[in-house]
């Protein structure tokens, strides 16, 4: 068992990806509890081969279809959710009580069009929708809140238009 495994928290990244009007991309995940918020950005775990950067270009691609994105910042920090009690004995088999997460903004420089939520064999997401990135804490599971609220902040220069 690996050091962030110990921890109790899954490494994972976060895409924070933006089109030419600024924008963020968010998908409404498939499955989530009726009354809970649905839209999040792409996120997903490291695997034991990745860095987090790859994992990030490998997230974006099959959670969104498309790999035509440029990095242009990542967080100088890890960033860190607990979920809920009611979640933390079930999700990822027990094993996590939340996640540690590596986030990249990136700059979509692709048409809507080469977005395909189908295009991987496990889709997570059943629609999408470009968002001012102000509108993204109010979307997100309320756990999730203040790690939306700190990408926020800390690409703040990135995000001006």
């Amino acid at each position: 068992m690996s050091a962030v495994e110990l921890s109790g928290y899954r490494p994972c990244v976060g895409i924070f990806l933006v089109n030419d009007e600024g924008k963020a991309w968010v998908g409404r995940r498939i499955g989530m509890p009726q009354g809970l918020p649905a839209w999040q950005m792409p996120q997903g775990g490291i695997d034991a081969d990745e860095t987090p950067m790859q994992a990030a270009l490998r997230e974006l691609y099959e959670e969104t279809g498309t790999d035509k994105a440029e990095i242009i910042a990542e967080t100088s920090d890890w960033l860190y959710y607990d979920l809920p009690a009611a979640l933390a004995g079930t999700a990822w088999g027990g094993r996590f009580r939340g996640q540690r997460q590596k986030w990249f903004l990136m700059r979509f420089d692709g048409d809507d069009i080469d977005i395909d939520l189908n295009r991987h064999h496990h889709a997570e997401f059943d629609a999408w929708k470009w968002v001012e990135p102000a509108e993204l804490p109010g979307l997100i599971v309320e756990f999730k809140r203040p790690v939306y609220l700190a990408l926020l902040a800390e690409f703040r220069d990135h995000l001006k238009r």
